[in-house]
C-alpha cells in the first residue's frame, strides 16, 4: 500500500533553508506554513505568494518593509507604532544559518524553481518608497535643491503627526536622561539646557542654530539664556510652526526663525553654533565644506556644539542600509565619531570636548514609539497608513540600534581658537554639571 507525502509548503522550505530552528516566534502563511513555537506571544504570517516574492527579491530589511507596508506580511503580539519586541527578536534571537550569498541561492533553489522566474522580481513598490540612491544621483539637481528635497521627504510629514509623536517640546532629536523614568518632557529640556551650558551662553550673546527644526533650542536659549538667536531649518513646514511658536512665546525680539539653507546666512561674528540633527542630512564628502562654513561664522573663541548620530566605527559604509535609505532619510550618511572630530579639527576648530549619549537615544525613541502608538488612529489619520507604519519601523529599530551600539549619539564642543592658542578663555575644567 503506498503512503502519501505531503510536500513542505514553500515559505516553510524558504525559511527553513536559511533559518537554524528553533524560532524565537511563529511563522504561518497563506500556503499552510506553520512553524516555530505554537505558544509564542507573537505570531508572523506571509498572507500571499506576492509577500514571498517581496521577501525573496530583497532578502534582509527591504523586503521585509515592503511585505509588511504592503500587508502581505502581518503579525500579531505587537502595535504597528512600536514593533520593538518583534525587531528585537529577529536581531537577537534568529540565527541565520552560515552560508555564502551562492549558498543562499543553492539552498532556496527549490523554492525559486517551483515559483518560476517571477521568484526575484519584485511586486509593485510601496508609494511611499524614494528611488534607491543611484537612480537619486544621476539627476541633474543642484545640492541645495536635492538637500532641500530630502529635508521634505522626511520632515514635511505633518506638524500635527510630529506634534502627537514628539511631545510638547517638538524635538526631534536625543533627549537627555538622567533616568529611565524621567519623562520625555524633561529629558528634552535637559538636553536643550545641556547645549546652552556647553556653549556656556551669556544674556545678549548671538547664537546661529543651524538645522533648528520646529525651534526648540532656539527658545530655550532666548527664554532662559536672553540670547539673540537664528534659526535656520530647510522644511518649510518646521519654520511655519517655529515661527508662529516664537510669536506665542512672545520671542520675536529674539528669535528669527528662517526658511532655508543654513549656507545662505551671511552674517557672522556669532558667538556661538549650535548644530543638531543637521549632520546626518550632509553627506561624509561634504563635512569639510560644512565645519569651515560654521568656523566661518563664529567670532574668534566662539564655540560650536554639533550634536549628531554616529556609527560605532568606519569599518562599513556611511550610506545607510537601503530601508533607511529609501524611506526615512534619503542621502543621509554616518561616520565615526573619530570622522567627525578629525574633520571638525581640519577646518581650523579646536574640540574641548565629545559626550557619547547613545543610551539617552535609545530612551528617547522609545518614548517616541510609545506616543505614536498612543495616538495611532490621529497619525494614521493624518499622514497615511504606510508613513505610520514606516515610523514604527524606523524607531523601534533604530532604538534597538543605540541599544547594541550600532548607532552612537555623540556631542563634540569646539572653540574657534586663533592661530595663537586663544580659544576665547575655555576653562581648565568642565564647567557644566557632570
Amino acid at each position: 500500500m503506498s503512503q502519501t507525502t505531503t510536500a513542505t509548503p514553500l515559505v516553510a522550505q524558504a525559511v527553513q533553508a536559511v533559518l537554524e530552528e528553533p524560532l524565537p516566534f511563529r511563522i504561518t502563511a497563506y500556503d499552510g506554513t506553520d512553524i516555530g513555537p505554537r505558544d509564542s506571544d507573537i505570531a508572523v504570517r506571509v498572507e500571499s505568494e506576492e509577500g514571498l516574492r517581496y521577501l525573496l527579491s530583497a532578502p534582509g530589511d527591504l523586503g521585509l518593509a515592503r511585505a509588511y507596508l504592503t500587508g502581505t506580511l502581518t503579525g500579531t503580539g505587537f502595535h504597528p507604532g512600536d514593533p520593538y519586541e518583534v525587531f528585537s527578536r529577529i536581531k537577537r534571537d534568529v540565527r541565520t544559518k552560515q552560508l555564502t550569498p551562492k549558498g543562499v541561492a543553492s539552498a532556496l533553489a527549490p523554492v525559486v524553481k517551483q515559483l518560476g522566474p517571477k521568484a526575484f522580481v519584485h511586486p509593485p513598490l510601496p508609494e511611499v518608497e524614494n528611488e534607491p540612491r543611484w537612480k537619486r544621483h544621476l539627476a541633474k539637481v543642484n545640492p541645495v535643491r536635492r538637500a532641500a528635497d530630502s529635508i521634505k521627504h522626511h520632515y514635511d510629514v505633518s506638524n500635527a503627526f510630529y506634534e502627537k509623536v514628539l511631545g510638547d517640546s517638538m524635538a526631534y532629536t536625543c533627549a537627555v536622561f538622567d533616568t529611565p523614568d524621567d519623562t520625555l518632557e524633561e529629558a528634552q529640556e535637559r538636553k536643550f539646557a545641556l547645549v546652552a551650558d556647553k556653549l556656556d551662553l551669556q544674556p545678549g550673546q548671538r547664537l546661529l542654530d543651524v538645522g533648528c527644526g520646529w525651534g526648540g533650542m532656539t527658545m530655550h536659549a532666548a527664554r532662559e539664556r536672553g540670547v539673540h538667536v537664528i534659526g535656520v531649518t530647510l522644511s518649510k513646514e518646521q519654520a511655519e510652526w517655529g515661527q508662529r511658536a516664537v510669536r506665542e512665546a512672545g520671542l520675536e525680539s529674539l528669535v528669527e526663525i528662517r526658511h532655508g539653507d543654513y549656507r545662505e546666512v551671511t552674517e557672522t561674528g556669532f558667538d556661538a553654533v549650535s548644530s543638531i540633527g543637521l549632520t546626518e542630512h550632509i553627506g561624509v564628502k561634504n563635512y569639510a565644506n560644512y565645519f569651515s562654513f560654521l568656523h566661518s561664522k563664529l567670532r574668534d573663541g566662539g564655540r560650536l556644539l554639533n550634536h549628531c548620530i554616529t556609527r560605532r566605527d568606519d569599518t562599513a559604509s556611511a550610506k545607510p542600509e537601503p530601508f533607511t535609505d529609501r524611506y526615512v532619510f534619503p542621502d543621509g550618511e554616518l561616520a565615526s565619531p573619530g570622522r567627525l572630530i578629525s574633520e571638525c579639527h581640519d577646518a581650523g576648530f579646536e574640540v574641548q570636548h565629545d559626550e557619547n549619549l547613545r543610551l539617552s537615544y535609545a530612551l528617547t525613541l522609545r518614548d517616541w514609539c510609545r506616543n505614536l502608538e498612543a495616538n495611532w488612529d490621529f497619525c494614521v489619520a493624518e499622514a497615511g497608513l504606510p508613513t505610520a507604519k514606516v515610523w514604527g519601523i524606523y524607531m523601534a529599530g533604530s532604538r534597538l540600534g543605540f541599544e547594541e551600539g550600532w548607532l552612537h549619539l555623540h556631542q563634540v564642543l569646539a572653540t574657534k581658537t586663533t592661530d595663537n592658542g586663544d580659544n576665547g578663555g575655555y576653562p581648565l575644567g568642565s564647567h557644566w554639571a557632570p
